[in-house]
């Protein structure tokens, strides 16, 4: 299973560094194209859109790999680490849920997009261009399930040793 999560994680960041600097490349010289020979190419912009899709979700995925996701950690402050380690489950698992609900709802939405042969630009199918929508939630909602085992695998390890410790 180690294989897989290192392949993953290999994939993902060469689609960042490969999409990051193709960026970079592409709207350096959409610019030296519009200010020094007056005209540009006409598939460049909707190309950098995508792009920027792609690379904001394949970032969220990559950010989603160490549970490094924006936060709202206000609840930690008031409870025993044993106590915290529960809520961070149960939090993790709403995510997974959130998550998991809208790559559902994206792969309905992606098989739409191919059964009426929605064009994107440059002849390429809509459905190729969106398809980072569903594979992305699904993997952070896979991810976040892991996640929230994994606290509650610990929380319930550390609960066990106070009830224990409590005898």
């Amino acid at each position: 299973m180690g294989i897989v999560f290192k392949t993953v994680h290999r994939t993902e960041d060469i689609l960042l560094v490969v999409l990051l600097s193709s960026m970079i490349m592409l709207a350096s010289l959409q610019i030296v194209l519009r200010n020094f020979f007056d005209f540009g190419l006409v598939w460049a912009d909707p190309l950098l859109r995508v792009m920027v899709l792609w690379l904001g979700l394949i970032g969220a995925t990559v950010a989603s790999r160490g549970n490094k996701h924006i936060k709202i950690d206000l609840l930690s402050h008031y409870f025993h680490s044993t106590s915290n380690l529960l809520i961070q489950a149960v939090v993790s698992m709403f995510t997974a849920g959130v998550c998991l609900i809208i790559a559902w709802y994206g792969a309905h939405w992606i098989r739409l997009e191919y059964i009426d042969k929605m064009a994107g630009f440059a002849g390429i199918p809509a459905w190729v261009l969106e398809i980072i929508i569903p594979l992305s939630f699904a993997l952070i909602g896979i991810r976040y399930c892991l996640i929230s085992l994994c606290i509650g695998r610990h929380f319930y390890r550390r609960s066990k040793i106070h009830r224990g410790l409590r005898k």
